[in-house]
């Protein structure tokens, strides 16, 4: 292709990485992708056909679920953020399943006086310790009273999210979360309401804990063939659990625009941060901070260059990052690089170039400009 950088998207992983999470679940359990976030970097409009088997998608926000919807995907959509109050009409006209947690969301939807056949179809978030959406345990009473007041609204679903199942080896707060969704479960119970749909895990409580899935399961960055953590993986295999064969999704790949001679002694890039010890040859990439190629790789990482290791050398800038390709000298103008992925027997995993940017694999991928073009291949092996 023709762009001077670009994104591969291996067609049969996505699909793939969903059989192997599903193999984990209870026969019947729904299994969720969650494509938020232009499908966590991959390119959503590329990503949701890939997700053939997807029982249904998750996404963060309203406009999020009518591009679904205006892409022709007609399996159920759960909007997990807020909706704003004005839009709420919108939201149900398109059919999406709505998380709910404020009052004031519950009053909007009463405004609308909407009715069956075709109720708002609703998601009670459960605050349990992650001190971010969700109606706290004490007031779940009041707030299902309130909604089972609201014309043409049903709770279809209740959730809860959880704040350390996947940073640590010990889950003891994990379990104290579950105890108290529990418990929220309970009031329900109480108040006679039984929500067709029940759902607290992510990738590492499903890849983990049996007791979290209940019927619904939410699978995000684990879809993309990434491990949520290295705890996680750990935990897997200390408490002898099935460990899914993930295999990563997306490779991002660019050219060399110029190759330069020069001396030893010369300065790279902003703040002269790198002196070459030695007559150097850089190779040029028209990549930087803009698409998503963290400024703290400069002087850090490297690339791949005919399956061969090139080191990043001084700063990232906004469009451009220099290699030293002075060990590579088959290397050549347009050379094919590789930012992210395999190149021969050479691999730079998410999470290694995460280690380099000093963040997590969720956010190195994420943040990948959504300008840049998709392409779809197919991998052997």
């Amino acid at each position: 292709m023709s762009s001077l950088v670009w994104i591969e998207l291996n067609r049969d992983a996505p699909d793939y990485n969903l059989q192997e999470l599903r193999k984990g679940l209870s026969k019947g359990t729904i299994l969720c992708a969650v494509v938020k976030a232009n499908a966590y970097g991959h390119g959503v409009r590329q990503m949701v056909p890939l997700f053939r088997s997807a029982d249904w998608f998750a996404v963060n926000s309203l406009e999020e679920g009518i591009e679904l919807r205006e892409i022709g995907e007609k399996r159920p959509v759960l909007i997990l953020g807020h909706v704003p109050l004005a839009e709420l009409g919108k939201a149900v006209g398109h059919n999406l399943d709505l998380t709910v947690y404020n009052r004031e969301t519950l009053e909007a939807l009463a405004g609308l006086k909407l009715k069956n056949p075709d109720p708002a179809r609703l998601h009670l978030k459960v605050e349990t310790g992650t001190g971010r959406q969700g109606v706290l345990p004490d007031q779940i009473r009041g707030f299902v009273e309130q909604l089972q007041s609201v014309p043409g609204a049903k709770l279809v679903g209740v959730s809860t999210h959880f704040a350390n199942i996947e940073d640590t080896l010990n889950h003891d707060y994990a379990q104290s979360q579950l105890d108290k969704f529990q418990q929220a479960l309970g009031v329900l119970g109480d108040l006679k309401v039984k929500p067709q749909y029940i759902h607290t895990a992510a990738t590492a409580g499903a890849i983990l804990f049996d007791k979290t899935h209940f019927n619904l399961v939410r699978a995000g960055i684990g879809i993309y063939g990434l491990w949520p953590s290295r705890e996680t993986y750990l935990s897997t295999l200390l408490g002898h659990r099935p460990v899914p064969d993930l295999r990563p999704v997306l490779t991002w790949k660019t050219r060399i625009v110029q190759i330069k001679e020069l001396p030893e002694g010369s300065y790279i890039g902003y703040g002269c941060t790198y002196r070459a010890t030695r007559p150097i040859r850089v190779g040029v990439l028209p990549v930087g901070y803009a698409d998503g190629y963290d400024r703290k790789l400069g002087n850090t990482a490297y690339v791949l260059i005919r399956g061969k290791r090139a080191p990043v050398i001084g700063r990232v800038c906004m469009n451009l990052t220099m290699v030293d390709i002075s060990d590579i000298p088959q290397a050549s103008l347009e050379e094919e690089v590789v930012l992210l992925g395999r190149d021969g027997e050479e691999r730079i995993s998410a999470e290694t170039m995460a280690e380099w940017a000093d963040t997590i694999n969720y956010e190195l991928v994420t943040r990948i400009s959504p300008f840049l073009p998709r392409k779809l291949v197919k991998y052997q092996g």
